[in-house]
């Protein structure tokens, strides 16, 4: 049966060869317009069949009752082991594996089971270095001359304002031994600062200088009794508080310099007074410069870390303001000094524990899980996490300005510039379970603020010009560091032998994961274990360097109208203060993701506050009205014909915004030179 079957599929199969070929061939004749040829006449139909033939096959009539019945094969492929065996067995170690709620990202295609014997161990490459050094500059010049008289403005030497920020700036470089740091992109440069903090912080220790005189920052070195467990420590300018105060609190109204807000919705009319129709609003302060950075840093993420050698931790923030608010107000003035200056050094050391937020519902386990399967990744060599950030300021708005009232409403604004750097680093590490450091790890996070201002103003009157209110304070000096560490400072344990023996295997290239990690309590539940070893050190750098410095010194005269009756009844105001000197900075660092930290070499935790303030009182300054032409730029704003009593006026010389831009951004500038 089975060479008949064969026999019918040959034979059908010539059998349609054949008929194709015909067709071809009959094809091809025709277009080549020859007739069909006749038949072979060497075979006649009368031509009897020799008597030799001869035929096995038996002739029987037609059965229709006959059922078919398909032929069965039996084919050999050898042993089927080879095959159907390993996906079965490798179905039966997933079904086994998934049982056991193993997380995805732990394991790939190679991961090695108990009983099997593998030659060598499979490693994998671990993530490389993040270094990111981020610099951002403002300098903005807006040094503004007006005269609503008319006359000609009389030219301000204003470079005395430059020469005493300087020295500010001098004297606040030597309270702040951390903002002398150059960016590095070396380990040993990073090495050396960490020595130089390190060597700083044991004679402040020795010397126990804690206390502020004559100017002199508070050096405040914590204990490791603060800085263990969990906690929170705020320092206010040198003193310990509960809660840190808020900046919405303090920051100064700004005036006609606020940026307008959307309308609020309303269902009925909403009444808006006239006022007196005789009002003067300047503002030639009213400046903000704003340092923020945020930077959350995991590195790498894993519950248990081992380090071979040294772990180094420093904390350091070192926090210094000057400024100078002195005025001289004319006595025909309603000085409002209810508001002064306000400067603070806000300090904050937080260390907590990572929490997952996951609800703990799960039924104990009817048996102890531990590991029985490893995954190993290495990285030869130092592995470095750097973020150093810098943030400069320096803004100079030096007004000059002769008003006078326009028996209308009128405002002039020739502060209210903004002056905004911002910098966010988010890093999210690669996670493991275990963390093999060959060397060392150093662990550092240096926050470095300093906020100048210098806002000595004066406004007088001539005689006869009508009252004002003048407020040239409300000043607000900001310097807000943050340090959070994740992870408990008392996670810190003796190196154990079978982790010793785990560096070993790696090394090696063992692919049997030694017995002692793999009933390790802190790996109890866990079905495999996902490893990092580095061979070098770890470096975890975050470095903030944070500068604003502001100048305003303004100089308003104000004039009698030479309309007599639009200096009767006005209502005048002059702010020459306002101004908010802003430096924010925020450091989360996530130091462990658990409870425990293997060392086998020794444990260096260093932390220290640095907070200063100077208060200078300027009784040298040249007089502000001076023949001498400064070398800055000078613009001449309002040399138009005075105003009528109809006309409402609106000088608006502020608003000025430097971002990244280190050159004037006022455009009046270029006018005269």
């Amino acid at each position: 049966m089975h060479a008949e079957k064969i026999s019918e599929i040959v034979a059908h199969f010539i059998g349609l060869f054949g008929a194709a070929t015909d067709e071809a061939r009959m094809r091809s004749n025709y277009l080549d317009g020859a007739r069909p040829r006749e038949a072979d006449p060497s075979l006649s139909q009368d031509e009897v069949s020799s008597p030799a033939f001869a035929s096995n096959l038996q002739l029987k009539d037609y059965d229709p009752g006959v059922d078919y019945r398909s032929v069965s094969y039996d084919i050999n492929y050898g042993d089927p082991r080879h095959f159907g065996g390993v996906f079965e067995e490798t179905l039966k170690k997933l079904a086994e594996i998934a049982s056991r709620d193993l997380s995805a990202p732990h394991f790939g295609a190679n991961v090695y089971l108990p009983g099997e014997k593998e030659e060598e161990l499979e490693v994998f490459q671990g993530p490389g270095s993040v270094i990111s050094h981020v610099a951002q500059a403002n300098m903005l010049i807006d040094d503004d001359h007006l005269n609503m008289t008319g006359d000609q403005p009389e030219l301000r030497d204003t470079s005395f304002v430059t020469h005493r920020l300087m020295e500010f700036s001098e004297k606040a470089d030597a309270s702040t031994p951390f903002s002398s740091y150059d960016r590095v992109d070396t380990q040993e440069g990073l090495r050396a600062i960490a020595d130089d903090i390190h060597e700083f912080i044991q004679a402040a220790r020795e010397s126990g200088a804690t206390t502020m005189e004559s100017g002199e920052p508070q050096i405040i070195v914590l204990p490791d009794n603060q800085i263990d467990g969990v906690s929170t420590y705020t320092y206010v300018n040198g003193q310990l508080v509960e809660d840190a105060p808020s900046i919405d609190d303090f920051m100064p109204d700004r005036g006609i310099a606020t940026p307008p807000a959307e309308p609020e919705k309303s269902d009925v009319p909403v009444e808006q007074d006239g006022g007196s129709g005789n009002s003067l609003d300047v503002a030639a302060g009213a400046n903000v410069l704003v340092n923020v950075v945020e930077i959350t840093e995991t590195a790498i993420i894993s519950p248990v870390t081992a380090v071979m050698g040294n772990y180094h931790q420093i904390d350091a923030i070192s926090q210094f303001y000057v400024y100078s608010d002195r005025d001289e107000i004319a006595s025909v003035f309603n000085h409002d000094d209810s508001a002064t200056t306000v400067a603070n050094n806000i300090a904050i050391f937080e260390r907590s524990t990572y929490v997952d937020g996951k609800p703990d519902t799960a039924e104990p386990a009817a048996e102890t899980i531990f590991p029985t399967a490893w995954r190993v990744s290495v990285i030869e060599g130092d592995v470095s996490f750097v973020n150093w950030i810098e943030q400069y300021h320096f803004i100079s708005d030096n007004d000059t300005m002769t008003v006078t009232t326009t028996g209308s409403e009128a405002t002039v604004l020739t502060g209210g510039n903004a002056a905004v750097n911002l910098a966010s680093f988010l890093g999210i590490g690669i996670q493991y379970d275990l963390i093999i450091v060959g060397g060392d790890i150093l662990d550092m996070n240096v926050i470095s603020q300093i906020a100048l201002l210098y806002d000595n103003d004066w406004v007088r009157a001539e005689d006869g010009a009508p009252g004002a209110t003048v407020q040239s304070g409300n000043n607000l000096i900001w310097n807000l560091a943050s340090i959070h560490n994740v992870g408990a400072n008392d996670r810190f344990e003796a190196m154990p032998d079978y982790v010793v023996q785990t560096q070993k295997a790696i090394e090696d290239r063992d692919a049997a994961m030694p017995s002692g990690l793999s009933h390790d309590g802190n790996f109890e539940g866990y079905i495999g274990l996902n490893v990092l070893y580095i061979t070098g050190n770890l470096y975890d750098v975050n470095i903030i360097k944070q500068v604003s410095i502001l100048g305003d010194s303004d100089d308003v005269t104000q004039a009698v109208s030479n309309i007599l009756e639009h200096n009767q009844g006005a209502d005048i105001k002059i702010d020459t203060g306002s101004n908010a000197v802003v430096n924010i900075a925020q450091i989360t660092d996530y130091d462990s993701f658990g409870q425990t930290t293997y060392l086998a070499g020794q444990l260096y935790s260093d932390a220290i506050l640095i907070q200063g303030g100077l208060v200078e009182h300027d009784t040298s300054q040249p007089q502000p009205n001076s023949d001498h032409l400064a070398n800055e730029v000078i613009a001449f704003l309002g040399e138009d014909e005075p105003l009528g009593g109809s006309e409402d006026a609106v000088i608006n010389a502020g608003h000025d915004l430097s971002w990244t831009l280190a050159q004037p951004a006022d455009v009046m500038q270029t006018v005269v030179a």
